[in-house]
């Protein structure tokens, strides 16, 4: 058995740094982001999150299709300044009934 690191008793020291304030560039595109999605009837009713880091759109939350979930990444990846989507998105597991 591998124990965690660093223990969880002990201080996470100074290596360990807090999250930095995003960019306004960051900002920008995430702000972007989320005006498309909210612009398009596919994706403006679904829980989708967006997050920018270095760049990288990160989409998180449930949608109900997959079709839904494409189209968001298809959105992220229009804006202007994205260098990579990371499209974290699930799609909801609805029970279809049996025959």
């Amino acid at each position: 058995m591998i124990p965690p690191w660093p223990p969880p008793d002990e201080n996470p020291g100074p290596f360990e740094s807090s999250p930095t304030p995003p960019t306004d560039d960051e900002i920008r595109i995430a702000a972007g982001v989320a005006r498309r999605l909210d612009g398009n009837q596919l994706t403006r009713r679904q829980r989708i999150t967006v997050e920018v880091q270095n760049r990288v759109v990160i989409l998180d939350g449930t949608v109900d299709t997959p079709d839904v979930r494409l189209t968001a990444g298809e959105l992220a990846w229009g804006m202007p300044g994205v260098a990579d989507v990371c499209n974290a998105l699930r799609v909801a597991n609805r029970q279809r009934p049996r025959r």
